[in-house]
């Protein structure tokens, strides 16, 4: 039988790995004053999460195996995982100031801490240069090596173009709804979200157990894709729906003017009525104007819109889980976990 892990477990694996890239800043003879600094990033900035995606590669790989990983086996998991987590920092550290967002996990966002500012840039570089630092440390050696190296490169990069399009299609202080499309915003979910936080923890396990193959990789995709997809949608239906006691925050897509999955809905069925008071309303910090938006998604029914979607997508997942070729390695359960994570979840 596979085995899940516990954060706590997950977590406990953390300190080694910050020593080993401390141990790695101190070979330059970096000065203590900077180095404190680089060791409170590294925590500030990566611990204090879920830890989801990072925890998702030793699970994927306890349920490739179909057994539980030994000591050696948990530990490479779980640096791959930590590896993950470097990179989700590197790109929090980087979000929240291109958003000017003001907090993050109940803090004030990175660059908002005293005396931090802008050195917060030079702080993601940095994060990201750590990922590649325990590489080499644990994998230098590892048959799938270069493929690891050119993972974490090729699902950043994704990552970043989904982004680039998401910045450019919504940026905060220029309101236009012509902008929005589904097919925009499919393009900003699957780049921007399910690379690196669905597709990305089940490749470093395949690669760490040396399994991977061009084919495998592909069937992987595939469904981690759509997972990662109606993952977004769902977390969009939770910003205006979900109960802020369940989700953990105070949803602001309508006031950030966000191309979320509601609003495209909302323009793809909206009378010219409707799509005047989208208009006004849109994309304002402004609670009034919040309020108008949201009357107007309960007199759209967006709610059942999402709830049949959800349905009819989930049925599609389930389908192609049941179709997988396991022969290539892959194992219906790995696919079928994450799903169980977020099929109908309330936060």
């Amino acid at each position: 039988m596979a085995q899940k892990t516990t954060l706590k477990e997950f977590e406990n694996v953390f300190p080694k790995l910050q020593e080993v890239l401390l141990e790695h800043v101190k070979s330059y003879k970096l000065p203590q004053e900077q180095l404190d600094w680089y060791k409170k990033s590294l925590e500030v900035n990566t611990l204090g999460g879920k830890c989801n995606r990072g925890m998702s590669v030793p699970d994927s790989a306890s349920l490739l195996l179909g057994r539980p990983l030994t000591e050696d086996e948990y530990f490479k998991a779980a640096t791959l995982g930590w590896m993950t987590e470097l990179l989700q920092a590197f790109f929090l550290v980087s979000d929240d100031i291109m958003d000017s967002s003001i907090t993050r996990r109940g803090k004030p966002c990175w660059y908002r801490q005293e005396g931090v500012g802008m050195i917060a840039i030079n702080d993601a570089f940095m994060l990201e240069a750590a990922i590649y630092t325990l590489l080499k440390k644990y994998f230098r050696d590892h048959p799938s090596y270069l493929e690891l190296i050119e993972l974490f490169h090729e699902v950043t990069f994704q990552t970043e173009i989904g982004q680039l399009c998401d910045l450019l299609t919504a940026p905060e202080d220029v309101v236009n709804l012509d902008n929005f499309s589904m097919e925009k915003y499919q393009f900003i979910v699957i780049y921007k979200t399910a690379y690196y936080s669905f597709y990305l923890p089940v490749a470093l396990a395949l690669h760490q157990l040396n399994i991977a193959t061009p084919k495998n990789l592909k069937a992987a995709e595939a469904i981690l894709i759509p997972l990662g997809e109606y993952f977004q949608i769902q977390d969009d239906y939770l910003d205006n729906f979900g109960l802020p006691e369940h989700i953990g925050k105070i949803g602001t897509d309508i006031m950030d003017n966000k191309c979320s999955w509601l609003v495209n809905q909302a323009l793809s069925i909206a009378t010219p009525e409707q799509r005047k008071v989208l208009e006004d309303n849109y994309g304002h910090k402004n609670k009034e104007k919040e309020a108008a938006v949201k009357k107007l998604y309960d007199e759209m029914q967006l709610e059942k819109r999402y709830q049949d979607y959800e349905e009819k997508r989930v049925g599609e997942i389930r389908e192609m889980i049941a179709q997988l070729d396991e022969s290539e390695g892959l194992k219906k359960g790995v696919f079928e976990a994450f799903l169980a994570k977020i099929y109908k979840r309330s936060k």
